[in-house]
């Protein structure tokens, strides 16, 4: 059920996509400068700008503007991880760059890949925060989790009641479980997906994974 705009009993907290957001940031520095897109600092900068600025309009109760920020955000992370994945490919083809460096690069890409992608699941599920918020409870989106089909006997055996899991909402790791299994068993296993949009953005991920993986498995072949 939704509640009235001003009646958050449960808001959603934004500290983990803040989080997610920074480390993200931070792996980007990890990269060699010719798979960063513009200097080192400017990425840094432009995010930490935009999360102050999602922060205020939330204070405000600017929804719609704080949602225009989270975004900005995620494409900005988004574009910094396809640049590097499509810069890596490229050195690759041009014999550019040397074994330690592909294999350094291509962890920090994959691990990238799994922040970026649970950030837009979070973002885009369901409405994003700022609507599931100010909802009782989480009955319906793109993602199937498996407490949304909760039975009392299933409950229990949680260690929960039922009621609980009616009034259960997912949180930021349940979407970072989601994204780590889609890049390491190429499969949302648990987790259902239920909308067009999920599941192209899945075959996304789940692609960039595989591209990555398999420059691990061949430059550690070719050094061994």
């Amino acid at each position: 059920m939704l509640s009235h705009p001003a009646d958050l009993r449960r808001p959603e907290p934004r500290w983990p996509a803040i989080v997610a957001a920074f480390s993200a940031v931070a792996l980007h520095f990890a990269l060699p400068e010719a798979l960063r897109v513009g200097p080192s600092w400017l990425l840094a900068i432009m995010v930490a700008a935009l999360v102050v600025a999602a922060h205020v309009f939330r204070r405000l109760d600017m929804h719609r503007e704080n949602s225009v920020m989270g975004y900005a955000i995620l494409l900005l992370l988004a574009a910094g991880l396809l640049y590097g994945v499509a810069m890596l490919m490229l050195s690759l083809v041009r014999h550019t760059a040397a074994a330690i460096s592909v294999l350094q690069s291509a962890a920090v890409l994959w691990t990238t890949n799994i922040i970026v992608f649970a950030a837009w699941y979070w973002r885009l599920d369901a409405g994003g925060p700022n609507e599931r918020e100010r909802r009782d409870a989480h009955t319906r989106g793109a993602f199937l989790f498996p407490q949304m089909t909760m039975t009392t006997e299933s409950a229990e055996a949680c260690g929960s009641t039922l009621a609980e899991q009616t009034n259960w909402r997912p949180s930021f790791v349940d979407y970072l479980f989601l994204a780590f299994n889609t890049s390491t068993a190429f499969s949302p296993t648990d987790v259902p997906v239920l909308s067009g949009w999920a599941k192209m953005t899945m075959m996304l991920q789940a692609s960039i994974s595989l591209m990555t993986i398999v420059l691990l498995a061949g430059r550690a072949v070719n050094i061994l």
